[in-house]
């Protein structure tokens, strides 16, 4: 343990008690991903992991919850959190959480469990096929749009979901479907975990959560949808485990620009115990369990890793 570490952890244990991390995640990759560049490879993961195993107390999300009732939380109390439901949680992550011991939940897409890709990856893998110089976006008013090089591709490609994001699911999904046909490109390979996978996952110990059904912004929908959205996903999910689902993820997960307050009573409504945000922060024995604080420092290096870890968990990092 570094001199700079121990004062991390010192910090930590003497200020930041009774203070809950949840870390966020949604892929981890066995290399770098091109498009992807934020998303941790195995090697990252693994001294991350190993990192929490060493400074934290990591935690499923029943125990946190138990210790932000009871104000008794251990000291450094840490839960890891995966969204959406990539197939590369069950492959290349959880190895890692189980080599280091630690408990995880995964909150799962249902729609996308049968071989179909979300939007984003749709769009992100289109983009990124070096069959394609330029491309014909004229379906969606940006005309025929040449790149050049990986940085190009990433900016056109987030333009572009930018551009798609807060349309209706089924919209998002058209659109996509006519920007393949107006290019004349094939489905690529799918990304997200079968029926199959979230079983195996769930059976590694990993907690399975909901993150609704065709993971839409929950806000642009009338509260009868939302409500369908929370219980499709929640039923579908305890018919594969054959567990209770307990545990709900917000898709985008900030409020009022990605869910209400009426979101948050339909929550609680359909059964689950907590949920969380996107928003960054910690949780402690005031907060509202179902908007839970979320945040990862994406640091390539260790010592700043556990240090924007402790800073958050200091309450400097909102």
């Amino acid at each position: 343990m570094s001199v700079s570490h121990k004062l991390l952890a010192l910090a930590g244990n003497t200020f930041g008690r009774n203070r809950l991390n949840i870390l966020i995640y949604h892929q981890v990759f066995a290399e770098r991903d091109t498009m992807r560049p934020s998303e941790p490879t195995a090697a990252e993961f693994d001294w991350q992991m190993k990192l929490i195993g060493e400074y934290y107390t990591p935690l499923s999300l029943d125990e946190a919850l138990k210790g932000l009732d009871s104000n008794s939380l251990p000291n450094n109390a840490i839960c890891v959190t995966f969204d959406d439901g990539y197939l590369n949680n069950l492959t290349v992550a959880e190895p890692i959480l189980a080599k280091y011991n630690i408990p995880a939940t995964g909150y799962v897409a249902t729609a996308f469990s049968d071989g179909v890709n979300m939007f984003n990856d749709r769009i992100l893998d289109l983009i990124e096929d070096e069959k394609f110089s330029d491309f014909d976006l004229t379906s969606v008013e940006l005309g025929r749009v040449e790149v050049s090089d990986s940085a190009s591709r990433i900016a056109l490609a987030h333009r572009l979901i930018g551009k798609l994001k807060y349309l209706h699911f089924d919209d998002r999904m058209t659109r996509v479907d006519q920007i393949y046909q107006d290019n004349n490109a094939s489905e690529y390979p799918a990304r997200m975990m079968s029926v199959k996978d979230i079983k195996s996952l769930a059976e590694t110990g990993v907690e399975i959560g909901a993150h609704t059904r065709d993971h839409p912004i929950l806000r642009t929908l009338t509260l009868d949808a939302q409500q369908q959205q929370l219980m499709d996903a929640k039923q579908t999910l305890e018919n594969i485990v054959n567990e209770p689902i307990k545990h709900f993820a917000y898709p985008n997960g900030k409020l009022n620009d990605d869910y209400s307050t009426e979101t948050v009573e339909l929550v609680k409504s359909v059964g689950f115990a907590s949920a969380v945000s996107t928003h960054w922060g910690v949780s402690d024995s005031t907060s509202d369990q179902y908007q839970l604080k979320r945040f990862t420092p994406w640091d390539s290096s260790e010592l700043k890793f556990h240090l924007r870890l402790r800073l958050n968990q200091l309450g400097f990092i909102q």
